[in-house]
């Protein structure tokens, strides 16, 4: 899924929440040239925007509030550690195509995740 080879704690995707995934690539694809692959019908990645990301249409909580999303070797690690840094775990650790990631809020309650192919 990730075009750039993922460098440990380091930012590696975006995500941005949408209610209709057609027309936000078609919005992107026109406007920036960003190119696209689905992952069934709920979600789409894109690359050629100098950091690769992808639109959710799954959430809808989560539409108009992009995600930074992180990446880490030790996944159940950075649970303690986020926790133990005072952020807060707002969903716990779950499988998607192509690894696993959590969600946390940040002290300022800015929503962030963190993931692994590991």
């Amino acid at each position: 899924m990730m075009a750039n080879a993922p460098v440990d704690l380091g930012i590696q995707y975006v995500e941005f929440g949408v209610d209709n995934i057609p027309a936000a690539k078609k919005f992107y694809g026109d406007a920036f040239g960003w190119t696209f692959q689905d992952w069934g019908p709920t979600y789409s990645s894109f690359t050629n925007a100098a950091l690769d990301g992808g639109f959710n249409g799954e959430d809808k909580e989560m539409v108009g509030r992009p995600l930074v999303i992180l990446y880490a070797v030790d996944l159940e690690g950075m649970v303690l550690r986020v926790e133990r840094a005072g952020g807060r775990i707002v969903r716990p650790i779950f499988s998607f195509p192509g690894g696993r990631r959590f969600h946390f809020s940040d002290p300022a309650g800015n929503e962030l995740a963190i993931w692994s192919d590991k």
